[in-house]
């Protein structure tokens, strides 16, 4: 069943190259859709090149590429190898076609067709010629605390965005100390190092955040996207006294430490700043809100729950990218919308659980250790899904179901069956439901299951195609659940970890560690083990990255290699005959991207059902800078 107002971007009536010769292109013009007569706003997308991507197999090369959202609705593709067409007939009913019995080292190129007229020629393919790619990296050198304690670094978690305007993604990655912490446990660590980095191994930049920095999943949430519109990505982090960016210039105090005794840091000014894409260059730092206070205020008195932080990136006026940093979930929670705008930030609104309109209303202690965002009330514009919490577009409110603190949390599409979205979460209150699904716009519950303790994995997603929707499990519960909360088998995937659309059919398959796998009734079958690859954040076990990178709407895996000389990225090497626009531009799953690495990170989901059973997916309406 499709519900006429549940995918409001469905079809726009212009788009990409129409919109570009009427002039609109950049106004945040609103169009109409075919589904309905409602307007919808264009949002603002990056300008991505083909991404074409060429997998070797023992048989020949899957080639794969972007179907952008601006590009029409009927455009068709050829694929070339050094000059030569090598398909018989348009490409129309996916992104991929495969080269029977080409070598490894085939160079490839895709022209698009619209109206029957034939584009200029894409990038280059990138090679996949042993089924991944290898992004060569550069570890920082190593130290010692001044307890004496000597640490190295791991690649950590990455995001993508286009750094330098080219339209090539370019990769993001947080380098952590061997002694990174969790809050809860004292001691120093090693100074966080992000560098940015091209596919081709290519550091532009390197930022070290300093003493003043603590190390550890909770820390360091940073977000990369184009919040100006210039067509290039921002790096936006938390910064402090020590700071120095990718220029080497230092910002606040260089000489301050203010680590106690424990390795905490209580004391001290505490930033936000926005750096550049291109140079690391930071380019503008304000105070971070909210300030750390009183730090017995945010739940314990040591400094563990002060320093809770997460981060993301919502469209909250419907067109333009704005920048949400956060501070705490156990009790008090605040969050923070800034604009980054002709060179400065300006703060959009902030929420606070304790402010005189919430206090006491049941906001306080309902937040996640990750956040996600999305239009759940239909309006055009983000919410903040706060895990059992959410915060309309204007920074008020929405809805809470009181049900508390947990540690993972999926909201998308999850019942096609039923008009909007649905979040799916597991929770830790011994006296609160284990998990529980809910309506998106409302928080009303649609189902639950009984208290059982902390409930610490749960995953929702269309992974069998033997039921409706998405399937529900978790650690704490047996079987898998329907949308309905129905126990529909008794035979629970074997991870309840990430997620990736890894073979060719719509139905997702199981990311955990260092393998993909697709569930089975009796058992689940291996497609894809990682070579020489480790996976990240200890019994978490998450990839440095995995969505819609490149090549056709089937998603990337990426991993750090075990001696952290480089990241490997695979792509899949399986055909398919579906044909979906790249996910980087549907909006909500592009900002899940770039949530991702926020603490235990969490496996994006777009604004639509891709599953067993689909309808059409629909276009998104967007514009480029």
């Amino acid at each position: 069943m499709r519900h006429p107002h549940k995918h409001r971007r469905r079809r726009p009536l212009v788009i990409g190259a129409a919109l570009a010769a009427a002039g609109l292109v950049g106004t945040g013009l609103t169009t109409l859709t075919t589904d309905t007569a409602e307007a919808a706003t264009a949002r603002q997308v990056e300008a991505l090149d083909r991404g074409v991507v060429s997998v070797h197999t023992g048989d020949g090369n899957l080639v794969s590429w972007r179907w952008l959202g601006t590009d029409p609705d009927g455009v068709s593709f050829n694929v070339y190898r050094a000059g030569t067409k090598v398909n018989s007939a348009p490409v129309t009913g996916s992104t991929t076609f495969f080269h029977s019995g080409a070598p490894s080292h085939a160079d490839y190129t895709v022209r698009a067709v619209v109206n029957g007229t034939e584009q200029g020629d894409s990038v280059h393919a990138i090679q996949f010629r042993a089924g991944y790619k290898d992004v060569p990296i550069s570890p920082p050198a190593g130290g010692t605390t001044p307890d004496g304690v000597s640490y190295t670094y791991e690649a950590n978690d990455a995001s993508v965005g286009d750094l330098d305007g080219d339209g090539a993604l370019d990769l993001v990655l947080k380098w952590q100390p061997t002694n990174a912490k969790d809050n809860s446990q004292s001691g120093y660590t090693g100074n966080t190092i992000v560098d940015g980095v091209k596919l081709d191994g290519t550091r532009l930049w390197r930022v070290d955040l300093g003493r003043n920095i603590r190390s550890g999943a909770h820390y360091t949430q940073f977000q990369v996207y184009d919040y100006d519109g210039d067509g290039r990505a921002e790096v936006a982090m938390k910064t402090a006294d020590g700071t120095r960016d990718g220029t080497g210039v230092v910002i606040g105090d260089s000489s301050a430490d203010h680590r106690n005794s424990s390795g905490y840091i209580l004391t001290g000014p505490e930033y936000l700043t926005m750096f550049d894409g291109r140079t690391g260059r930071a380019m503008g730092t304000v105070d971070y809100v909210p300030a750390r206070g009183n730090v017995s205020s945010w739940g314990d008195s040591y400094g563990n729950r002060v320093d809770r932080f997460l981060a993301g990136t919502a469209y909250l006026d419907g067109s333009r990218p704005s920048l949400i940093m956060a501070r705490g979930y156990y009790t008090r929670s605040v969050i923070a919308a800034w604009d980054w705008r002709d060179g400065r930030f300006t703060r959009r609104w902030t929420f606070d659980t304790n402010s005189s309109t919430n206090a006491g209303k049941g906001y306080d202690g309902q937040g996640n250790h990750q956040l996600s965002v999305a239009d759940v009330d239909g309006d055009g514009r983000d919410e903040i899904v706060y895990g059992a919490m959410a915060v309309d577009d204007n920074g008020h409110a929405l809805w809470t179901t009181r049900n508390g603190h947990g540690d993972a949390m999926h909201v998308g599409d999850l019942d096609p069956s039923r008009p909007g979205l649905e979040e799916f979460k597991v929770d830790e209150d011994s006296s609160k439901p284990s998990s529980w699904m809910a309506d998106a716009r409302t928080g009303q519950i649609i189902w639950a299951t009984g208290a059982s303790g902390d409930n610490g994995r749960g995953v929702s997603a269309d992974i069998w195609s033997g039921s409706a929707g998405a399937e529900s499990w978790s650690s704490a519960e047996s079987g898998i659940r329907n949308p309905k909360g129905t126990v529909v088998h008794s035979r629970k995937p074997s991870s309840a970890n990430f997620l990736s659309w890894w073979d060719g059919d719509p139905v997702r398959e199981l990311l955990d560690g260092t393998r993909v796998d697709k569930y089975g009734t009796s058992g689940d079958t291996r497609l894809l083990t990682g070579s020489g690859v480790a996976s990240n954040n200890g019994t978490k076990a998450t990839p440095v990255l995995s969505g819609d990178i490149l090549g056709d709407w089937r998603e990337e895996v990426v991993w750090r290699t075990s001696n952290n000389t480089a990241l490997r990225v695979y792509s899949t090497p399986h055909d398919t005959d579906r044909r979906i626009t790249t996910l980087l531009h549907d909006t909500q799953y592009r900002t899940a991207l770039a949530w991702q690495n926020t603490a235990y990170n969490q496996p994006p989901h777009p604004s639509f059902f891709i599953g067993a059973g689909m309808a059409t997916a629909p276009r998104p309406t967007v514009y480029t800078p």
